[in-house]
């Protein structure tokens, strides 16, 4: 699994879908300066990366959760990965939206699910993993059974592990925060001056300047 997740870190920094810039910070949504800003939406525009992530869902799939009958993704990066992995294992897929629309049938799940069906949820990036849950909630609420939660990247937040366990669902990512900056430093992205800073930010991501 290490080399995997090395492998997938090489993949999102040479297509830039991680950019580190440790001395000019990103500001976040949240409002959080970060060194790091992780857009996976970039993986399927780059067909070895977008096959490998497929490739290798469907792979821990197999594996893990050979039961399942139905994939689904999270709005709106995870819509397309989903779909690619459903097509591969030839599986029906649903997308979960972050809000019931506000007009015709007010959908929160979009496609087709049935009451007591086995689901595995697919998602691009995890932070503190709320909306990833929240999508995991809605489709408990329609009758499913949420075997798993994938996702290509996570920044291995305490906050997230925790939300995780207490919602009861498996998480399982192809990359993490700790591979990255190792892979980082090895393929010469980032010097090892700029390990300390990138280590700091993760351990206090809220606080950091």
């Amino acid at each position: 699994m290490e080399n995997l997740e090395k492998q997938i870190a090489e993949h999102l920094l040479q297509i830039k879908a991680i950019k580190l810039q440790p001395s000019n910070p990103f500001i976040w949504a949240s409002g959080w300066k970060s060194p790091i800003y992780c857009d996976n939406r970039k993986t399927l525009s780059f067909t070895s990366t977008r096959n490998l992530i497929k490739e290798q869902f469907a792979k821990i799939i197999s594996e893990k959760y050979p039961d399942a009958d139905v994939i689904a993704g999270v709005a709106t990066g995870a819509i397309a990965t989903g779909a690619l992995v459903a097509d591969y294992l030839n599986l029906p897929f649903v997308y979960v939206r972050s809000s019931t629309k506000k007009h015709g049938l007010e959908n929160l799940v979009e496609g087709h699910i049935v009451e007591g069906q086995k689901v595995v949820v697919i998602e691009d990036l995890i932070s503190t993993g709320g909306s990833s849950l929240k999508a995991v909630e809605a489709l408990r609420k329609a009758g499913c059974e949420i075997l798993g939660l994938l996702a290509i990247f996570s920044y291995g937040f305490e906050i997230a592990k925790q939300n995780f366990l207490n919602s009861n669902c498996q998480l399982t990512t192809l990359c993490n925060y700790n591979a990255m900056i190792d892979t980082a430093l090895e393929t010469e992205f980032i010097s090892e001056n700029q390990i300390e800073t990138l280590k700091e930010w993760r351990n206090n991501p809220s606080e950091w300047q």
